[in-house]
């Protein structure tokens, strides 16, 4: 593992950078998101990342919010693949190479509160829209639980060691939500 990245998982681990980063991480990639009309996304140089857009769980309008993600593609270990009966998470929905599904870590930076897009997801899983290297791609997020969920966080805890120092300091359990294609996103 490079130098550069030890050192940002040691300080994105520090209660410091959970005070700051919420404030300033998503701000500076809604700003170079929008610049360069969706193709770059600052936080993305370190972890793959999404922009997330789904209605507010209260207002209904659109919330948009950078997102690190933990792409799942078929052979995953922490991938469910999709939900066959339903049609989700086909190859053919999906630009060869491209993830099956994405999975996002509600830590809030090991903040006490859930994460405002956490409540979203909940309230309109069917309403969310994904912006993945410049695509938007309809997506259904799904609340993982139990022991799909316990497969799900350790990947996560390989994909990024802080998630457990998040964890840590905090007494809710981070929600965890895989997103899949909706039918017919192509």
């Amino acid at each position: 593992m490079a130098l550069g990245v030890r050192l940002v998982q040691k300080v994105s681990s520090t209660r410091a950078f959970a005070r700051v980063a919420p404030h300033l991480v998503p701000a500076m990639d809604r700003t170079v998101h929008k610049l360069t009309r969706g193709r770059v996304l600052l936080s993305a140089q370190m972890l793959p990342g999404v922009v997330l857009t789904v209605p507010g769980a209260r207002s209904g309008q659109p919330r948009t919010t950078p997102l690190a993600c933990m792409p799942e593609h078929g052979g995953d270990a922490a991938s469910g693949g999709g939900d066959r009966r339903n049609g989700e998470g086909r190859s053919g929905d999906r630009r060869e190479g491209e993830p099956g599904s994405w999975i996002l870590v509600g830590s809030n930076f090991g903040r006490t509160g859930h994460p405002a897009w956490t409540a979203n997801l909940l309230a309109h899983p069917d309403g969310a829209v994904i912006s993945w290297k410049g695509r938007d791609i309809p997506v259904r997020a799904r609340l993982l639980a139990g022991a799909e969920r316990a497969v799900v966080w350790e990947a996560a805890l390989k994909f990024w060691p802080p998630y457990a120092a998040y964890q840590a300091r905090i007494d809710r359990e981070i929600r965890l939500f895989r997103l899949e294609r909706r039918d017919g996103s192509a």
